[in-house]
């Protein structure tokens, strides 16, 4: 199959292969922390395999991200998708510590590789198309497949152990190994729809791979250079870690304060799997509507992202009360709904701001800072909660969030590309 030809192919076939990506995760996460506790893990060890995870990815993601850049993007993501695949299985069959953190480092470094590739892939095969292309309509819709697929996969994941076989230890594995058929498909699909315009290297493939990794530090180091003098560019990163604060507050509190409504952690669970699947949902249906609110601000970027950022700071204030389960149902959906519709606005500016040789690893970077945010409320979260209460640790998340919607006022009121090629400007120049 050939490079596609028009914007309209490009985006379909970005839009297929996000929703094949997620499909897999989606499945697997209302699961995960059931099967590991039914293979003999406590909580304390499961809070540190997902602190294993973090900081693999916080690690790896912008040398990954050069990789992609140097050595090409369909080989990475083949990659990252095959070690996804072995940790599904390693998953599904673990039955104590070692096996599972042999799985959680596998996962890390899987998804290290994948983070940023297609969506670098999608840009740049645009601006080839049509160099004055919008890339913010594409980005909504590869926001929404993510959204639409984990939604999916959470609701099917969430039924399928007691569907096939129950509440034990092999029918919660179900999940993760319909995971790793998934994972084939996407493989398949990868292979044959992530078609680069790239001149044919020579050499052996362990020639290229060992070129390549000699290439990634000056990558990368160029990469964090621009970052830090371009300030659009550094302010995209900043909001990107605020909204990483607030999606850990969902993920820590969520569990708890809609166990509390329910009654009870059995009750808890099932809500919160409903209220996860409607919140992936609506992401994916506040990515979509991202643009047309755009365009009736006046085509203000600034001006959509601090409205949607205030909104996901007074859905964080609802989630600490009333206490009534639709009302915080409800709270919960909306920030995911202004998470969602944030990101490609912020994706776009981002992709403004670099030229395609850095553009992997500019995306590794939207993804570092997300882990980063992720881990300082993985610090700070829990210590208020047990301060405050659940209610006053929403609260002051809100307040972070509510911060990160006034930066957005400093960010360009439009998204216009850098130049291509040898017309390529410097960052610093614009």
């Amino acid at each position: 199959m050939s490079a596609p030809q028009t914007v309209r192919s490009a985006t379909r076939r970005l839009v297929g292969l996000t929703a094949l990506r997620w499909l897999p995760v989606g499945l697997t996460t209302p699961i995960t922390v059931l099967l590991a506790q039914a293979r003999g893990l406590s909580l304390a060890e499961i809070g540190l395999l997902f602190t294993v995870h973090g900081v693999v990815v916080t690690a790896l993601e912008l040398p990954t991200g050069g990789l992609a850049d140097v050595l090409g993007r369909r080989p990475v993501v083949v990659v990252g998708a095959v070690l996804h695949l072995v940790s599904c299985v390693v998953f599904a069959t673990a039955t104590s510590f070692p096996g599972f953190l042999g799985a959680i480092l596998l996962l890390g470094v899987g998804r290290a590789l994948d983070s940023g590739p297609v969506e670098a892939w999608y840009v740049d095969t645009v601006h080839r198309i049509d160099p004055a292309a919008d890339v913010a309509p594409g980005l909504a819709r590869h926001s929404a497949a993510d959204g639409g697929s984990l939604a999916v996969g959470a609701i099917v994941g969430g039924l399928l152990p007691a569907v096939l076989g129950g509440a034990g230890a092999a029918a919660l594995a179900l999940p993760y190994l319909g995971a790793a058929v998934l994972d084939v498909v996407f493989v398949v699909a990868v292979v044959r729809l992530l078609i680069e315009d790239r001149p044919p290297r020579a050499g052996s493939i362990g020639t290229a791979l060992a070129a390549g990794l000699r290439a990634v530090p000056a990558t990368v180091t160029g990469a964090v250079r621009l970052s830090v003098t371009d300030g659009p560019m550094r302010l995209v990163l900043v909001l990107t870690a605020v909204g990483g604060v607030g999606l850990v507050g969902c993920e820590l509190l969520g569990p708890v304060r809609f166990a509390d409504l329910a009654g009870g952690r059995d009750g808890g669970a099932a809500v919160y799997g409903t209220v996860l699947a409607v919140s992936f949902a609506g992401a994916a249906v506040g990515a979509m509507l991202t643009p047309g609110l755009r365009r009736l601000l006046g085509g203000s970027t600034r001006m959509t992202c601090a409205l949607l950022v205030a909104l996901g700071a007074a859905a964080m204030a609802v989630l600490a009360g009333p206490d009534v389960l639709l009302v915080a149902g409800a709270g919960f959906a909306v920030y995911y709904l202004s998470h969602g519709s944030t990101w490609p606005l912020l994706s776009a500016v981002l992709h403004a701001r670099v030229d395609a040789a850095h553009r992997a690893t500019a995306v590794s970077a939207m993804s570092l800072a997300m882990a980063v945010g992720g881990i300082l409320g993985n610090l700070a979260v829990p210590p208020l909660a047990a301060v405050l209460s659940t209610g006053g640790a929403f609260l002051a998340v809100a307040v972070v969030v509510l911060l990160g919607a006034v930066g957005c006022l400093g960010l360009p009121r439009a998204t216009v590309a850098v130049p291509t090629d040898a017309e390529v400007t410097p960052l610093s120049a614009v």
